[in-house]
C-alpha cells in the first residue's frame, strides 16, 4: 500500500522525499543550482487565480487504472510585510482505492513573489493509519539562515528541529513553481543541476537533467509541445532507483507540467494534467485537443 501513497505524493509534488536521495558521487558531478530568470513579480510564469488538476495512473500487468487526483492552486497574500504567493496542493485517492488504502495530502507553501524565496510551509498527511504534520518557518535573516521545523508523525511523535537553509533549498510546492521559472536559454542539455528540499525532519537532494523539446499526446488533454527533463529517483520504498522520473512541461510561457512517468518497484506510475484555469498566458503549447 506504500506504492499508492508514494505515487500520490509524487503526483502532488513531482518529487517524493521518502524515495529520492542524491548519491554522493552524483552530487560531486552536479553543477550549481538550476539557473532561474531574475525577474520581478510581473514577469513570473504564473499568477494568482491559477488552478491545475491532475490524475494519477498506475499500471502493472493486468492492473491499468487511475488511482488518485490532485489540484494545485495559487493565490497572493501578505506575509511578513511583503507580497507572497500561497500555493495549495491537495491530493487524494479515488473512492475505489479508499477502500484499500485511503490517502489525503494537503500541502501549503508561502514564497515571495519577486525571488521565489520560501517563507513558510505546512503539510498534513493521512496515509491509512499514518499521520504526518509539518510546519516550517524559513529564517533568512538569522546570522546563519535556517528552517525552524515543527514536525509530527504518528510513528515518532512531536519534534522541534533546526534545519540548514541555503539559496538552493525549497519545500516541495515552492520547488514546483521554481521549476516553472527556469531560464531555458541558460540550461545545458544533459547537465545535472542539483536542488535541495525540506520535508519531515531532513533536507533531501535531487538533481534535474534537461533533454529538450518533444511533442506528446496527453490523454484527455490533447497534443502538446513540451520540454522534457528528468528528476533523478534513487532507491527507496517505492521507486527502483534504476531510472529517472521523466517530466514533460509545456513549451510556452506557462511552463506547466502536463505529464510525468516513473518506474516503481512494482509497475509504472504516471500522472497527467486533466484541467486548468486562470493561466497567465495563452496555452499555446496545446496544439490539438483531439
Amino acid at each position: 500500500m506504500k506504492i499508492i501513497a508514494g505515487i500520490l505524493i509524487l503526483l502532488c509534488t513531482l518529487v517524493d522525499a521518502s524515495a529520492m536521495r542524491t548519491q554522493e558521487d552524483s552530487a560531486k558531478k552536479a553543477t550549481s543550482c538550476v539557473p532561474i530568470k531574475d525577474i520581478a513579480e510581473t514577469g513570473v510564469a504564473y499568477q494568482a487565480g491559477e488552478k491545475m488538476s491532475f490524475t494519477m495512473h498506475y499500471n502493472w500487468g493486468m492492473i491499468d487504472s487511475d488511482i488518485g487526483s490532485a489540484t494545485v492552486s495559487l493565490d497572493t497574500v501578505r506575509m511578513n510585510g511583503q507580497n507572497a504567493f500561497l500555493c495549495s496542493v491537495n491530493g487524494r485517492t479515488t473512492r475505489l482505492y479508499d477502500m484499500f488504502f485511503k490517502v489525503r495530502e494537503d500541502f501549503k507553501s508561502w514564497f515571495t513573489v519577486d525571488g521565489l524565496r520560501p517563507l513558510k510551509f505546512t503539510r498534513d498527511t493521512f496515509e491509512g493509519k499514518y499521520v504526518a504534520k509539518n510546519t516550517y518557518i524559513y529564517d533568512w535573516n538569522a546570522a546563519e539562515p535556517h528552517i525552524i521545523a515543527d514536525v509530527y508523525s504518528s510513528s515518532r511523535g512531536q519534534r522541534y528541529l533546526d534545519l540548514p537553509l541555503t539559496p538552493c533549498t525549497y519545500d516541495l510546492p515552492a520547488l514546483f513553481f521554481f521549476a516553472r521559472n527556469i531560464d531555458m536559454e541558460k540550461v545545458e542539455p544533459g547537465k545535472r543541476y542539483p536542488m535541495t528540499f525540506a520535508i519531515d525532519d531532513d533536507i533531501y537532494n535531487v538533481y534535474f537533467i534537461f533533454y529538450g523539446p518533444e511533442t506528446i499526446k496527453v490523454k484527455g488533454l490533447g497534443t502538446v509541445k513540451t520540454i522534457r527533463f528528468a528528476a533523478k529517483l534513487l532507491a527507496g520504498e517505492v521507486f527502483t532507483g534504476e531510472e529517472d522520473m521523466m517530466i514533460w512541461i509545456s513549451d510556452d510561457e506557462n511552463r506547466v507540467p502536463v505529464y510525468f512517468e516513473a518506474p516503481i518497484l512494482v509497475g509504472t506510475a504516471s500522472g497527467r494534467m486533466t484541467g486548468y484555469s486562470g493561466l497567465k498566458y495563452p496555452f499555446s503549447a496545446l496544439i490539438d485537443t483531439k
